[in-house]
């Protein structure tokens, strides 16, 4: 259960901000439309290592 303390006089619209921000922060959207179907692991994996084969080359030319 998510708990945004709201200070007296605050805005709404910034509490409710802030819940929106707590509740991405949980992934609980990611992993409902994650579980909507099933993905063979050997898909999970290849997906996995084009990720951080992407981030390894965007840290490198980073460097450079």
């Amino acid at each position: 259960m998510l708990i945004v303390p709201v200070k007296e006089g605050e805005n709404i619209e910034r509490a409710l901000k802030k819940f929106k921000k707590k509740f991405e922060r949980t992934g609980a959207v990611k992993q409902l439309r994650a579980r909507q179907q099933f993905t063979k692991p050997s898909v999970l994996k290849r997906e996995q290592l084009k990720k951080a084969i992407y981030k390894e080359k965007l840290q490198r030319e980073e460097e450079a």
